[in-house]
């Protein structure tokens, strides 16, 4: 992992480190308020021997102190200094309890030992820490002096008593919750990487292309309007999620220019990606061109579309299929210009059985005669094989992919699904991509790019002609239905009719 993927992966993962040190520094915090606070008394010692009156006596003397001050600490630790401190305050603890909260160093090279003490309560800290000492002086007395009872070598005064503390100095809240923010960030960014180690989900063009072994044809940003009205209004709407799928429909377009897919079958892995609100659209984008364009329900289990485009869906595919009514009958005009809809009809009991048959088969090819382009609204693909009999019979598929959601091996069983029919893949569409962040594809500077006198945009109104080569004449080059010119494949039926 280089800088710059560290640098993304921070980036998308920003949720998880700031989480995670929000949670490590509120239990530093949680840890501060629950620890009992202590209280520190100390207490300094200092240690003389006697010497002669020479200036070499004076230097052994010192150095027999030094030697001595190394011993004193430890006894002041020890056992028999805390019980005779205990039974002197008449304190109910333990020696182990006290030597634990008792602390005496050493300073190097000097003849001084520093007593802390701890203690909940600053007052016995204070007396701890000074009955202590003092018992300590009684016991050095008591161990220096000769049996002979001559002037003992070595004594220990207390230079310095203790005071009533007043603050204390555990638990150290702002350390705990400097240490917790430190240790939250480390954390945090180590749970992003994992996360980004383990994450199986497709989140790379470059990724997609590999598990599908097709081109990335188009990529629509997430929308939450979307929800509400999966259909958008060309005419009037140049938000980013409109110009995405308009250069979804181009190169759709492009994709064979001699023989173009008219017959598209729109699916996906698993459910939620995103499949039918882009059936709708690709085929508003297609009719938006002054295609005819019929958008067919194949999704005989779960159907959606009627209820997107507030149709009829008690009539349409299965009930032609069965003969229950013709093909004129159960198209639906709407309200889009160019775009006509061939709703699920009655769910039948053998979806498949009824997709798989010749009669399905003649219906698409009907379609085809009549419609430049035939969308098709399909059932995800590892869900059953509805998606897989219908793309069998068809020009191409198109597979969706949701950003962040997809799992890399759902994928890959749904490409396979489709190679095991030998259905051509015309390409996959990155779905639901963030508008925001390194991972987005940000159309929105390109929304309006025409504005008014006074300075507002002016939403498109001439169907995008300037997406068209115009003559010099000022007439458009477009091919219209029935154009004698050959940029553009004319549907059997039309010419049968023109005829």
């Amino acid at each position: 992992m280089n800088l710059r993927d560290f640098v993304k992966v921070l980036r998308s993962r920003w949720i998880t480190v700031c989480v995670t040190t929000l949670i490590v520094v509120l239990g530093a915090v949680a840890l501060s308020l629950l620890t009992t606070p202590m209280y520190q008394a100390s207490t300094r010692l200092f240690v003389s021997t006697t010497s002669g009156p020479s200036a070499s006596d004076i230097y052994q003397g010192s150095r027999f102190s030094q030697e001595r001050v190394i011993s004193y600490a430890e006894l002041l630790m020890g056992q028999t200094v805390a019980q005779r401190t205990i039974d002197k305050l008449g304190l109910d603890m333990s020696s182990q309890q006290m030597q634990d909260n008792v602390t005496a160093s050493a300073k190097r090279d000097t003849v001084l030992i520093d007593v802390s003490v701890l203690d909940s309560s600053p007052v016995r800290a204070r007396d701890i820490a000074n009955t202590l000492s003092d018992e300590f002086v009684a016991m050095v007395r008591e161990l220096e002096t000769p049996e002979n009872g001559a002037a003992p070598d070595s004594r220990v005064v207390v230079e310095q008593r203790a005071s009533i503390p007043s603050d204390p100095v555990v638990p150290e809240t702002a350390r705990n919750i400097a240490t917790g923010l430190a240790l939250g960030i480390m954390l945090g960014v180590g749970l992003a990487i994992l996360r980004d180690v383990l994450d199986n989900t497709v989140k790379r063009r470059e990724t997609l292309e590999e598990l599908t072994g097709a081109a990335v044809v188009g990529t629509v940003p997430l929308d939450k309007e979307r929800r509400k009205q999966a259909a958008i209004a060309y005419e009037t709407d140049n938000s980013g999620i409109a110009e995405a799928f308009r250069k979804l429909r181009t190169n759709l377009q492009f994709l064979a220019v001699d023989n173009p897919p008219r017959v598209i079958v729109v699916t996906s892995s698993v459910p939620s990606e995103g499949k039918s609100t882009t059936a709708i659209n690709i085929a508003l984008a297609l009719a938006e061109a002054e295609h005819s364009v019929a958008l067919v329900d194949g999704d005989l289990r779960r159907p959606m579309l009627h209820k997107y485009l507030d149709l009829i869906g008690s009539v349409g595919f299965s009930t032609v299929l069965s003969g229950g009514a013709t093909l004129d009958e159960a198209l639906q005009k709407t309200r889009f210009a160019g775009l006509t809809v061939l709703t699920s009809g009655a769910i039948p009991p053998n979806p498949s059985e009824l997709l798989g048959s010749q009669s399905a088969r003649n219906l698409l090819s009907e379609l085809r005669g009549r419609f430049d382009y035939v969308v098709v609204d399909s059932t995800p693909l590892l869900a059953v094989t509805d998606a897989a009999i219908l793309a069998a019979g068809s020009d191409g598929v198109l597979i969706m992919a949701r950003y962040g959601q997809t799992k890399r091996e759902q994928l890959s069983h749904a490409v396979d699904s489709l190679q095991s029919v030998g259905a051509p893949l015309l390409g996959a569409v990155f779905t639901m991509m963030p508008t925001r962040g390194s991972a987005s594809y940000s159309y929105y500077g390109y929304s309006y790019k025409y504005e008014s006198e006074d300075g507002k945009p002016q939403p498109r109104t001439d169907r995008q002609t300037s997406q068209r080569p115009v003559a010099h004449d000022g007439s458009s080059t477009t091919p219209k239905v029935g154009d004698s010119r050959a940029d553009r494949p004319q549907p059997t039926g039309r010419r049968r009719r023109q005829l």
